[in-house]
C-alpha cells in the first residue's frame, strides 16, 4: 500500500479520535477547520518518518486480518458446497471411484499451469490407490476454453470412467491453443460420434455444468487455475506432488489439512 494513500486515512483515524477532546474544549460536533486538519496530518507525517515501522506493522496486520477473513470464507463455503463438489453428476470421476479421500481440480484446458499438473495428477492417482479425483471444467481463459469444455462435457454421454479420463488427458496434453475443433479431433481420434457431441455441447446438461461450476469457483473465491481442493483446504496453482500428497495424508490421518 503506497504512503500516499496510507496518510490521509491515518490522518483521518487520528483526528476521529482526537473529536471527542476538542468536543471537551466547547466545539461539539464541530467539523475540523482546515487548521485543524493540516495540524493532524502534520502530526501524523512527522510520526511516521520517525518511525516507518508502524506503517509496515499496520499494512502487516491489514493484510493477516484480510487473509483470515477470506480462510473463514472459504471455510464456510466448502461447508455449504461439499456435495456439489465431491457428488456432483456433472464431473469426470479418475482414480478409484469408492476412495477414502477426494481430491478436486478446478482446471482450464488452456492453463499452462494444468497441463504441468496432469502429470501430478497422474503420479498420484498410480502410487494412491485409495484416492478419488474429482475434475471440474473451469474455462477462465477465454472462448476457446469454453468451447473445449462443452465439448470435454458433451464427452461425457457417450464414455465413462478411464476412457473419459483418458479423453481428457489427451486433450489437456494437446500443443497450442485448445478450442472445440480441437476438442473434437480428439474425439473423433476415439472413435466417439462428433455429430452426437455437436448437439450435446449445446444442450442443458452441458449448461447445467458450466453454471455449477462457475457458481462453485465464485463462492469459493478462485481466481485462476488449477485450483485443488482436499477436506477443508484449497491450494491454488501448481504446487507439485509433494504439498498435495502431505494434505492428503493429513487429512486421512486427523481429517483436517493440517495436523
Amino acid at each position: 500500500m503506497p504512503f500516499s494513500r496510507s496518510l490521509p486515512i491515518l490522518a483521518l483515524g487520528l483526528a476521529l479520535g482526537a473529536a471527542p477532546a476538542l468536543a471537551q474544549q466547547g466545539q461539539p460536533g464541530a467539523a475540523f477547520t482546515d487548521a485543524q486538519r493540516q495540524a493532524i496530518e502534520a502530526i501524523v507525517k512527522d510520526y511516521l518518518i520517525k518511525n516507518p515501522d508502524v506503517l509496515q506493522e499496520a499494512i502487516a496486520e491489514g493484510e493477516k486480518r484480510q487473509l483470515e477473513t477470506q480462510r473463514l470464507a472459504q471455510a464456510a463455503a466448502l461447508k455449504e458446497s461439499r456435495e456439489a463438489l465431491l457428488n456432483s453428476p456433472h464431473d469426470v470421476v479418475a482414480g478409484n471411484p469408492q476412495g477414502d479421500i477426494t481430491l478436486v481440480e478446478f482446471f482450464d484446458y488452456n492453463c499452462g499451469y494444468c497441463r504441468k499438473a496432469l502429470s501430478d495428477l497422474q503420479t498420484l492417482i498410480k502410487t494412491d490407490p485409495k484416492l478419488r479425483v474429482v475434475i471440474k471444467d473451469f474455462p477462465v481463459l477465454g472462448p476457446e476454453s469454453l468451447e473445449a469444455s462443452q465439448i470435454a462435457l458433451a464427452v461425457k454421454q457417450q464414455v465413462k470412467g478411464e476412457k473419459l479420463f483418458e479423453f481428457h488427458q489427451k486433450l489437456l496434453e494437446s500443443k497450442g491453443r485448445v478450442n472445440g475443433a480441437r476438442a473434437l479431433q480428439v474425439a473423433k481420434e476415439m472413435g466417439l460420434d462428433v455429430a452426437r457431441l455437436q448437439k450435446d455441447a449445446a444442450g442443458p446438461e452441458v449448461k447445467a455444468a458450466l453454471s455449477e461450476n462457475r457458481g462453485l469457483g465464485d463462492k469459493l473465491g478462485l481466481s485462476g487455475t488449477p485450483a485443488f481442493v482436499i477436506g477443508e483446504e484449497i491450494i491454488p496453482g501448481a504446487v507439485g506432488v509433494e504439498p498435495i500428497r502431505k494434505t492428503i495424508a493429513d487429512v486421512r490421518q486427523c481429517g483436517h489439512a493440517s495436523c
